[in-house]
């Protein structure tokens, strides 16, 4: 297996006109957002494409559209963000989706401070005992919380009781800063060992790409690109939509790479990675830029 290594997106840019775009170790990693990653955005505006920003956020689109824009990415750049946490709410507002409108209407929440707000205004309430919840509606870690071993007991009663987890961030960690911090999908990987049934929304999922697709307006599929810097998530997410993908290397994968975020991979390294995880995406770029 060989993967193609590019410099810049505008080796690929003329053979798509739709890009669903990752945002955290993409556009930025915590941090404001990377200039030449901006620039390269611009440049696909320019050139008269789509863009859609896929994210595993576990909050409402405007929440991360405001983030991202004082990070230093305007709303221009972009024609809609899909978050995981918008596309778990439409699917619970509308009511459609299997198995969310099967699970009750109680729900005891796992995240930090402040994010609490995702079923806002929806015939939905929380609880404060997870002995009363029909589901778990996992957003994410807290301060207070912030390893898996803080959550050992909730989440061994709700498997004694069944009871489903919603992961609204299938992410097992992210590198803010060049720091490891584990997500909501870390708590759901743990629930799954304990027995634990989980309904993940976000990438790699069909949903959140079914809804970027529709937002983006582009038929043929072969015309959209997928750019994601998560093995785990943006490249078989990616392909199991029908989509191309071109994997960022400088995120995730660069401390396993042994590189730096403007390095190129080695070839081989890069292969066996993707061999391992049974994935071949299109191409591979260092990091986004044009």
């Amino acid at each position: 297996m060989t993967i193609p290594i590019i410099r810049g997106l505008s080796e690929l840019s003329a053979d798509y006109d739709g890009f669903i775009l990752d945002i955290w170790g993409v556009i930025h990693q915590g941090g404001d957002a990377y200039p030449e990653a901006i620039d390269c955005v611009r440049q696909l505006r320019d050139a008269g494409k789509r863009v859609v920003f896929l994210s595993n956020a576990p909050r409402r689109a405007e929440t991360v559209a405001q983030i991202i824009e004082d990070k230093g990415i305007p709303r221009e750049l972009y024609d809609a963000i899909l978050s995981s946490g918008e596309a778990a709410r439409i699917a619970f507002e509308a009511g459609d989706e299997a198995p969310l409108n099967t699970l009750g209407r109680r729900y005891y929440l796992l995240a930090a401070s402040g994010d609490d707000g995702l079923l806002d205004g929806l015939d939905y309430s929380a609880v404060g005992d997870v002995s009363e919840a029909d589901f778990l509606l996992t957003i994410g870690l807290s301060e207070k919380r912030p390893d898996i071993a803080s959550h050992v007991e909730t989440l061994s009663q709700a498997a004694s009781r069944d009871v489903t987890m919603v992961c609204v961030n299938p992410d097992i960690e992210v590198v803010r800063l060049g720091q490891r911090e584990l997500c909501a999908g870390a708590l759901a990987q743990h629930y799954e060992k304990i027995g634990g049934k989980v309904v993940h929304v976000g990438k790699p999922y069909p949903l959140v790409y079914r809804l970027c697709l529709e937002l983006l307006g582009i038929a043929p599929q072969e015309r959209v690109l997928a750019v994601g810097d998560g093995m785990e998530t943006d490249i078989p997410g990616a392909r199991a939509a029908s989509i191309d993908a071109l994997l960022v290397t400088g995120g995730l994968l660069a401390e396993q790479l042994g590189i730096t975020r403007f390095e190129a991979p080695d070839p081989a390294a890069l292969a066996e990675i993707c061999r391992a995880a049974n994935e071949c995406p299109r191409a591979a770029i260092p990091a986004l830029s044009w």
